[in-house]
Parts: structure tokens; C-alpha cells; sequence
């Protein structure tokens, strides 16, 4: 079997590894993994800070700086072309955190986008990380850029960030004439940390965009990513900080307004609670009663031409709260950008199985979610508990998950599910992980090494055997030299009930390397990327492959002025064996026996810091049994920085002898924001498989942090089969919901 042969093998590549990081083993959670980290004291005051972006305040002139930023690109270790002071203050209830970005130029500053949680990599900007806890592996994050936008997020395992999570916090910037300024305040109630420790990880990025400059405080290496929390620097002399009692009361009402074109009109409204409760510092609690999903955004539109299943992501702010913790080491490694990922992740536990059944929403009563740390153990618990609906009873789910951490950036883990979403289905999913990484592979200062490994089984009913999965994967994750081997083993019968699973049977290998140089006077080229990526498929049950998918990608290169050149002329050699009929589009079944194909990609992408930007991505060649273009387009144009306007193609014209099919999806998002407190969002969806176009027009209002107004409204409408051009109205939606958060 084939994972008898890898656990030795993992067992002997964890030897290696640990091997250089003995010494941070024994110096504990609080070891300095670099002792060439910054640190800083923060001062206290006793004096009010207004929050405006002026810095002005006698506290902030006569406070001293943490210390110098540096590159770390284009020039590594250089000094910036453009110098930062940050200040950081602290009062019982607040650390504050004041920056100075001095630019030669300061017309040049970008600032686009201004909405909540916008995506800031087009645009100057100032990231934070905080690892209250000093453990190496979670902070917090919050950025903003010239126009003053709030984006905050949770990070997990030091690579996982989940933006969807809102905290309870306040950002002003200012324009002046010698760049611009930002000014954070950040509530010590929005944070768990242990109440004794007066020190904390801290890392401060600040991006000039126009330069693709990148100045950081600590870890300014190419090999190391700001969210690698492990090459943060520390903050001192914290003492006195209050959390209060660490409750958090979050009372809302909702309501729902629908216009069914079968049942005629439904009004609905009903109140809601969520709780927040810090059992210790490093323990909370969140509770939800009732809960409402309203104002979560719609899925984006897909069309599935392959085997496997499709993952829509989470959006739900219940069960994305904390999420990290719950991540298991079953699926990565992350591919180089462009490349396609392995189709065999699996998941033990996926919340879209709770309160979604089907394409229908099955209603939540409550749940309760316990998650933090337990000295250097993290945890997590969740109970919900979901309605009884015409189609499934009413049913209660349990999921349990906790990881031990070890040296640096290592742990050993389990996870434990109980419940089946389907009507008069039980079942339960348990098993263990471990992910061993490092920073200083060898000996090096600067190298990163990460193997992960796992075992499950799935236990449903009336199955005994086929139920066990395992998987291994090893990542040499740097900025020169990026290398990595994964194997997993899915049976046919491993089939999670609150979890999710694209392939079975099958037996999946990868193998890659990538080698970017960055060259330093060559066509003004930033970094050059050159992929090679090897992934096959075996069937458990015969031993036959079943797929197989060999990719190179000989030229990606990345230019100083932000525009790429993707691929020119990457290379898919495929092979698939077909062992039952494949209907790939409706009218069109592919029937069993061998395929092979080779296709051609070619990818250009303007610098998104320009008012219009493109990119284009067009894949031809052979398709299965005859031949295929796929063509993705996309323009996005910026008033910056309140109004963003884009619209993407996706479409596939394939001709085969089974017949020929055309697949298209189109999406247009049209959002403006009056403030970065008030923002208004629309999405427009067409896919010519459903023959429905839907819009989602979502505004939502933060009348204070904490305190939100949302707004939604839906519409969607089925084309005329007989005419292209001529849509009939379908069903409309409007919901409102208006929730307060009161702090003690």
C-alpha cells in the first residue's frame, strides 16, 4: 500500500527538519526565532486622541518612533526610497498606532478603493499584524490606505487570512503635502491576549505601489511574506491594558420581503442575538439565536466542465468567525499563480453542509462556538442546532478540533465531526494532522520548509470498509527556488458528512518546481517565473490511471511598471481514461475510453494601479475527443477612489464529435463608496447553462464600528429560450437587517 511507504518517508523529512530548529524547541512559546528582530516599547498616555489622521496631538510629536523600516523590494535590506515614522501609544483601553508616510511625490499617492474589506493591491497602503498571543502562528491584521479604508482580518497558521471577520475599530488618513498619514485606534475589547504578558508580536508593511516598493519594520526578506507571522518583531511595556469583562451583546433585527412569481408575496421579520463572551483571555465564546444570513453576498457564478466537484467558499459571518481554527492539513500545497489546483482537496469539515441543503436554505435555531488557546493548545468546539423544514428534519451537528503547537511553527492535531446534513443520514469524520515547518531550513536564516501529513476516516452508516484517508505533502516555499511533492490516497467510500470531497477511488501525486529569478537590469523586468507542474490520478480499485496533467509555463515575467506577461506559450499535456459516460454539457456525452490532449495558454495583465486595466487569457488546442477555446477577459475602470466598474467574460467554444457546446459566464460589479463607512455594491451574473441573469444590489452603512445598516436587494431573471435577447422577470428579494453591538 502505497501510504505505508510514505510515512517513513515523512517520518525521515521531519528528522531533517527539526533538526536545525532544536534550539527553539527548548527555548519555549516566547523564543525569538531571528535575533535580528526589532523590538519597540509603546508608550502610555493619559491624554484623549482624537482619531482624524492629523497626528497632531502632543503625545504623538514628543513620543519616540519604533525604529527604522526597511526594503524589501526591489532591494532587499536597502534603505526606502521613501521614509516612514510610526509611532505606537497606548492608553487602558486602546493601542494606537500612528503612521507617517513621507512620499517626494505626493500627487502620486494611489488610494482606489475606500469600501470595506476592499482588496488594496493596487494601491499604497499599511498593513499591521498583532500576535498577541506571541505564539508565531495567529494574529490580527488591519490595513488601510490613502482613502482611508478599513480591512481587518483574522490570520491562522500564519499563511491563512480571513477577511470576512469584522472587528470593532476606527482608521483615519490624511492627504498632506508631504504624502499621507494614518492613524489606527484599536479597542483592547476587539482583542484576546493573556492579560500577564506585557509583550506581543507586531509587524508594520507599508506598500508604494507606483514603485512596487514594499518597506517592512521586520522579516524584510524576499523568502518571507507578511503573513508570516514568525518574522514579526515584538512590542513592549503593555501594562495595564483593560478587556472589561469581555462580553460583547450583538442584538439585531431582520427582516425579508419576497415576491415569488408561484406563491405571490411574503413578508417575514424576526429579531436575532449574537453573544461574544471571553471565558478567559485567550477562551471565547460565541453564541447565536435565531440567526440571519440576509445580508451575505450571493455566490459567484460557475459552470463545472470537469470531473470533479466544485468548492464555493464560506461567507456566512457565524461560521466565519475563528474559522482558522478548524483548518486541517488535507489539502495545498498552493500552486504558483495560474496553475490549476491539484482537484483532490478534501475538507473534514465544511460549513456550507450546516443550514445549506441542496441549493435550499435550512433554517439555524442557534449555535455555540468555543475557540482560542489553552496555554500552547488551540481549540475549537461548535454545536448548531437547525431547524425542521419540509425536506429534513431538525438536526443537531457537532464538530470538535484541537492543535497542539510545537517549536516555531509546528503542531499535531485531531478533529472530530458528528452529523450528516441529508434527511435520515448520520455519520461522523475523525482523525489527526501535523504540519512541521520552519524558517530556517538547514541552518539558513532564510529558508522555508513545510510538510504536512494527515489520516481520516469517515464512519457513516452501513459502511465498513473503504472509509480511511491519508495524504502527505512537502513545500520548499521560497522566493528564488519554490519545490513541492504531494500524495493522497481517497477511497471510494471516504465521504464525509459535514465535510467535502471533489475526487474518490483515486490515488493523487503532484510533483512541482518553480524558479523565479529576478534579474537586475534586463527589459525592466521585476521577477521572472518559470513552472513546471506534474499531477496524476490512479484508480484504488484497479491500479489503472485514470488522469494525468503535465504543465509548463516557460515564461511568466512580472515587469516594474506592474503590467505581466502571464504565459506566452505554457504548455497542458493531458491524459484522461473515461470509465463511465461523462455528459460534460447538456446534449454532449463523452464515452468511456482514453483521451489525450494537449493545449496552449497565453496571459497578459495590465498594473492594476491605472484608471483602465485588462488582462486577457486565452487557452486552445486539442479538448477530449476534438478541440476548444477558452477565452477570459476582464476590465475594470476606477474613479477613484469611491467608484469601480468591471466586467468579465468566461467563456469556452468547444467542438467535439459528440456535438459542440458553447459555455459563458458573464459578471459585472458596479460599486461605489460614498465614505469608507457607506459603500454600495452590485453584482450582475449571466450563465447561458441556467439561462438566468441575477443581480445583487447590497448596501451596507456602518453608523458607527460596531453598529451596521444592510440593505439587499435581489432580482433575477429566466431567458426566453426562443429569444436570446428577451428575459422574464423571476422572483425579487429585499432584506434589511440593522444590527448594534453593545461592549461590557
Amino acid at each position: 500500500m502505497v501510504t505505508s511507504r510514505l510515512l517513513p518517508a515523512a517520518l525521515a523529512l521531519c528528522v531533517v527538519l527539526l533538526t536545525p530548529s532544536a534550539h527553539a524547541a527548548s527555548a519555549g512559546p516566547a523564543a525569538d526565532p531571528d535575533a535580528s528582530a526589532p523590538s519597540a516599547a509603546a508608550t502610555p498616555i493619559t491624554g484623549k486622541i482624537m482619531i482624524d489622521g492629523s497626528l497632531d496631538e502632543a503625545e504623538w510629536q514628543s513620543a519616540p518612533k519604533i525604529g527604522r523600516l526597511v526594503q524589501r523590494q526591489p532591494q532587499p535590506g536597502e534603505v526606502p526610497t521613501e521614509r516612514t515614522d510610526v509611532t505606537l501609544l497606548y492608553d487602558a483601553d486602546h493601542l494606537y498606532i500612528g503612521v507617517v508616510a513621507h512620499d517626494s511625490e505626493p500627487r502620486r499617492v494611489i488610494g482606489t478603493q475606500m469600501a470595506r474589506d476592499a482588496s488594496l493591491g493596487a494601491d499604497d497602503r499599511i498593513e499591521v499584524l498583532l500576535d498577541t498571543f506571541g505564539d508565531q502562528r495567529n494574529a490580527f491584521y488591519f490595513a488601510t490606505n490613502p482613502a482611508g479604508a478599513f480591512v481587518d482580518g483574522l490570520l491562522s497558521s500564519g499563511e491563512q487570512l480571513n477577511t470576512n471577520w469584522d472587528a470593532i475599530w476606527n482608521v483615519r488618513t490624511k492627504r498632506t503635502e508631504t504624502g499621507w498619514t494614518a492613524e489606527f485606534s484599536i479597542p483592547f475589547k476587539s482583542l484576546n491576549f493573556p492579560t500577564a504578558d506585557t509583550v506581543w508580536g507586531f509587524n508594520l508593511s507599508r506598500s508604494v505601489y507606483r514603485k512596487l516598493e514594499e518597506i517592512r519594520w521586520s522579516g524584510a526578506r524576499l523568502e518571507t511574506p507578511f503573513l508570516q507571522v514568525s518574522a514579526a518583531g515584538r512590542i513592549t511595556n503593555l501594562v495595564g491594558l483593560k478587556q472589561g469583562i469581555g462580553l460583547d451583546v450583538r442584538p439585531y433585527v431582520a427582516g425579508h420581503w419576497l415576491h415569488s412569481q408561484a406563491t405571490g408575496d411574503t413578508l417575514k421579520g424576526r429579531p436575532g442575538l449574537d453573544v461574544f463572551y471571553s471565558i478567559t483571555p485567550s477562551l471565547k465564546l460565541t453564541g447565536t439565536i435565531n440567526t440571519d444570513f440576509g445580508e451575505t453576498e450571493v455566490d459567484a457564478r460557475q459552470i463545472n466542465l470537469t470531473r470533479y466537484s466544485v468548492l464555493l467558499p464560506e461567507k456566512r459571518s457565524f461560521f466565519l468567525e475563528d474559522a482558522g481554527v478548524f483548518n486541517f492539513a488535507s489539502i495545498g500545497p498552493t500552486p504558483a499563480g495560474g496553475i490549476s489546483t491539484t482537484g483532490a482537496d478534501l475538507y473534514p469539515f465544511f460549513s456550507r453542509q450546516i443550514g445549506l441543503l441542496g441549493g435550499q436554505e435550512v433554517p439555524i435555531d442557534a449555535g455555540l462556538k468555543l475557540t482560542g488557546k489553552a496555554g500552547r493548545t488551540d481549540l475549537g468546539l461548535l454545536a448548531v442546532q437547525t431547524r425542521d423544514t419540509p425536506f429534513v428534519e431538525d438536526k443537531t451537528f457537532l464538530i470538535g478540533r484541537f492543535k497542539q503547537n510545537l517549536f516555531e511553527q509546528s503542531y499535531i492535531g485531531a478533529i472530530f465531526t458528528d452529523g450528516h446534513p441529508a434527511a435520515g443520514r448520520k455519520g461522523q469524520t475523525y482523525g489527526a494532522d501535523f504540519r512541521l515547518a520552519t524558517s530556517h531550513f538547514l541552518g539558513a536564516s532564510s529558508r522555508n520548509f513545510v510538510v504536512d501529513g494527515y489520516a481520516l476516516r469517515s464512519a457513516n452508516q452501513g459502511v465498513s470498509t473503504d472509509d480511511w484517508s491519508y495524504g502527505f505533502s512537502a513545500r520548499y516555499p521560497n522566493d528564488r527556488i519554490d519545490f513541492q511533492v504531494a500524495m493522497r490516497e481517497i477511497p471510494r467510500n471516504f465521504r464525509p458528512g459535514l465535510g467535502f470531497v471533489q475526487r474518490s477511488n483515486v490515488r493523487m501525486m503532484r510533483a512541482a518546481a518553480s524558479y523565479n529569478p529576478r534579474p537586475k537590469s534586463f527589459l525592466g523586468i521585476q521577477q521572472m517565473f518559470h513552472d513546471v507542474y506534474y499531477t496524476q490520478f490512479e484508480r484504488l480499485d484497479t491500479g489503472q490511471l485514470e488522469s494525468s496533467d503535465l504543465y509548463f509555463a516557460p515564461l511568466d515575467w512580472h515587469f516594474q511598471s506592474g503590467d505581466a506577461v502571464h504565459a506566452i506559450f505554457d504548455v497542458n499535456l493531458l491524459y484522461e481514461r473515461l470509465f463511465n459516460n461523462f455528459a460534460i454539457s447538456p446534449g454532449v456525452t463523452l464515452r468511456p475510453g482514453s483521451y489525450h490532449f494537449t493545449r496552449f495558454k497565453a496571459s497578459l495583465a495590465s498594473a492594476s494601479k491605472r484608471r483602465l486595466t485588462g488582462n486577457l487569457n486565452l487557452t486552445w488546442g486539442d479538448y477530449w475527443s476534438g478541440q476548444a477555446e477558452q477565452i477570459t477577459t476582464s476590465v475594470t475602470y476606477k474613479l477613484p477612489p469611491r467608484f469601480t466598474f468591471t466586467f468579465s467574460a468566461n467563456q469556452t467554444f468547444a467542438r467535439l464529435p459528440e456535438g459542440n457546446f458553447v459555455a459563458r459566464i458573464y459578471t459585472s460589479t458596479v460599486n461605489y463608496a460614498v465614505s469608507p463607512l457607506l459603500s454600495w455594491s452590485n453584482l450582475i451574473q449571466y450563465d447561458n447553462r441556467s439561462r438566468n441573469m441575477g443581480l445583487q444590489s447590497r448596501i451596507r452603512w456602518t453608523l458607527e464600528p460596531g453598529r451596521d445598516v444592510f440593505l439587499v436587494y435581489g432580482q433575477g431573471w429566466i431567458q426566453d429560450p426562443n429569444s436570446s435577447g428577451r428575459f422574464t422577470p423571476a422572483d425579487s428579494k429585499v432584506s434589511t437587517k440593522l444590527q448594534y453591538t453593545i461592549r461590557f
